[in-house]
C-alpha cells in the first residue's frame, strides 16, 4: 500500500483544486482520496510537498512508431517511411513510449501505422511489451495500419512521391480499395490486435496527395468501414481536415474527427447533435516545423492553419466533446503538454483542458470507469506538476512525479 501526499489534488469532475491530497493506492487502484480513517503504519508514505496531483494525462492522437531519436525535433524523417526497418522503428517506439510517459502522459492512442511492416502490427507489439512490463511507457490503444485508399493522405507512398512499385503494399498493410478492400482491412487490423480503427477520409496538409478538403472514400466506404468495427465493438477515428469528408464520416456514425480544421459552424453543429468527439491537434498549427518540408506543403499549411485556428473557438463554444491529441511526432514527443496550453489558447478554461486530456479522453476509449480521474475504484495513474495548474496550466509541462498502475516510474 502506498500513500502518496500533496499539497493539491485536481477534482476534474468538480472542476476545482482541492487541498490537501491524501491518496491511497493499493496495487494497481486508488483505494481513497482524502479518507477519514489513516491507513495502517505499514503503507509506504511518499510526500510529494507543494504540488498538484492529477489524473494521469492522455494523448489521443500520437504516433509512437515515427519521429523520435535520430531525426529532427517536430518531424520525422522525410525518407523514414523506406529507410526505417521493422524492427528499429519498434526499438524507437520503445523510447519515445518512455519519453511520454515521463511527460506525464499515461494513456495513449497510436493512431495509424502508415510505413512498410509486411502486415506486422508494430503498435500492437509496442503495446502488449509494455503491458507486460518489459518496457516502461503509456497504455496504449493501438489502430494497427490506418485504413487508406491508393494514394490517400496515409498511403507511405505519397509522403516521399514515389514511383509506382516502389513500394508494393498489401490490404494488411492498409491500402485498401472499395467496400470489399475496407472490409477486409478493418478485420485484419481486429483480428491481429487493433483496439481502434483509423481512417483516411481527407486528404492532408504534410503528404502529396490530393487537396486537405478533398474527401477520399465514398460515403458507402466510410460506413462499411464502421460498421465493421462497431460489430466488433471497436470504435473509428478518422483522419478529416475538409468539411465535406467531416460531414460524411459522422453520417456514417465514425466515433471521432481528427484535426477537423475546416469543419464549418453546421458541420460543428452536426458534431454536437451526434456526440462525435473532436481531437483537434491544435498546437500543431503553430509549432509544426512547416520550414522543413517541400514549398508545396508549407503553402497548403500557410492556407489551413489560420482556418484551423478559427475553427476551434467555435467548437468550443458550441460544446463539442474534445478530447486531447498532438499528432506527435508533428510535435516532439515529450512535449505533449503544450496541446493542454493551446487549448486554453483557443477558449478553454485550464481545467476544461485537464478535463480534455483526462475524464473526455477516457470517454473516448470508453475507458471512463476506470480512468480520468482521482478517486476510489480507479486506476493509479497520477502525476504531479507544481502550482496550481487550475490556474496556469502550463505547469503541466513541468512532471516530477509519475504513478502509473500504482507503479511509481519517475519521482524527483
Amino acid at each position: 500500500m502506498i500513500v502518496l501526499r500533496a499539497a493539491r489534488w485536481a477534482d476534474v469532475d468538480a472542476g476545482q483544486v482541492r487541498s490537501p491530497a491524501v491518496v491511497v493506492v493499493d496495487g494497481d487502484r486508488i483505494t481513497a482520496v482524502n479518507p477519514r480513517q489513516l491507513p495502517p503504519d505499514s503503507a509506504t508514505e511518499i510526500d510529494l510537498g507543494d504540488v498538484t496531483l492529477l489524473p494521469g494525462l492522455m494523448d489521443m492522437e500520437l504516433n509512437l512508431l515515427i519521429g523520435g531519436p535520430g531525426g529532427p525535433e517536430g518531424l520525422p524523417s522525410p525518407m523514414h517511411g523506406v529507410q526505417d526497418d521493422p524492427a528499429y522503428r519498434t526499438l524507437r517506439g520503445a523510447v519515445n513510449a518512455r519519453t511520454t510517459l515521463d511527460a506525464g502522459f499515461t494513456t495513449v492512442r497510436n493512431l495509424g501505422l502508415m510505413v512498410k511492416t509486411g502486415g506486422y502490427l508494430l503498435d500492437v507489439a509496442l503495446q502488449r511489451a509494455i503491458e507486460a512490463g518489459w518496457h516502461p511507457g503509456p497504455r496504449v490503444v493501438p489502430a494497427g495500419h490506418a485504413v487508406t485508399p491508393y494514394g490517400g493522405h496515409l498511403d507511405p507512398t505519397v509522403f516521399q512521391r514515389l514511383a509506382p512499385g516502389i513500394m508494393p503494399l498489401s490490404v494488411a498493410e492498409g491500402i485498401a480499395n472499395g467496400v470489399p478492400d475496407v472490409r477486409a482491412c478493418v478485420r485484419y487490423q481486429i483480428r491481429h490486435g487493433a483496439k481502434v480503427i483509423k481512417v483516411s477520409a481527407s486528404g492532408g496538409v504534410m503528404s502529396h496527395s490530393t487537396s486537405p478538403g478533398s474527401q477520399q472514400y465514398s460515403d458507402e466506404e466510410f460506413a462499411a468501414i464502421a460498421d465493421e468495427a462497431h460489430r466488433a465493438g471497436i470504435r473509428v477515428a478518422a483522419h478529416a481536415i475538409g468539411d465535406t469528408a467531416i460531414r460524411a464520416c459522422i453520417k456514417a456514425g465514425i466515433d471521432c474527427i481528427e484535426h477537423g480544421f475546416l469543419a464549418t459552424d453546421e458541420t460543428i453543429q452536426m458534431m454536437v447533435d451526434h456526440g462525435t468527439f473532436l481531437v483537434s491537434t491544435t498546437y500543431l498549427t503553430e509549432a509544426l516545423a512547416v520550414d522543413r518540408v517541400a514549398p508545396e506543403l508549407r503553402k497548403k499549411a500557410a492556407e489551413v492553419f489560420p482556418q484551423a485556428k478559427a475553427m476551434l473557438p467555435k467548437a468550443i463554444a458550441a460544446g463539442v466533446r474534445i478530447a486531447c491529441g498532438t499528432d506527435a511526432p508533428a510535435i516532439p514527443h515529450g512535449q505533449n503538454a503544450r496541446e493542454l496550453c493551446a487549448l486554453v489558447d483557443r477558449g478553454m478554461t485550464p481545467m476544461q483542458a485537464i478535463r480534455a486530456a483526462t475524464v473526455t479522453s477516457a470517454e473516448l476509449i470508453e475507458a471512463d470507469h476506470e480512468l480520468g480521474r482521482l478517486a476510489a475504484g480507479y486506476l493509479a495513474d497520477i502525476i504531479a506538476v507544481p502550482g496550481d495548474p487550475s490556474r496556469d496550466v502550463a505547469a503541466t509541462l513541468n512532471v516530477p512525479f509519475v504513478m502509473k498502475g500504482g507503479h511509481v516510474y519517475k519521482r524527483a
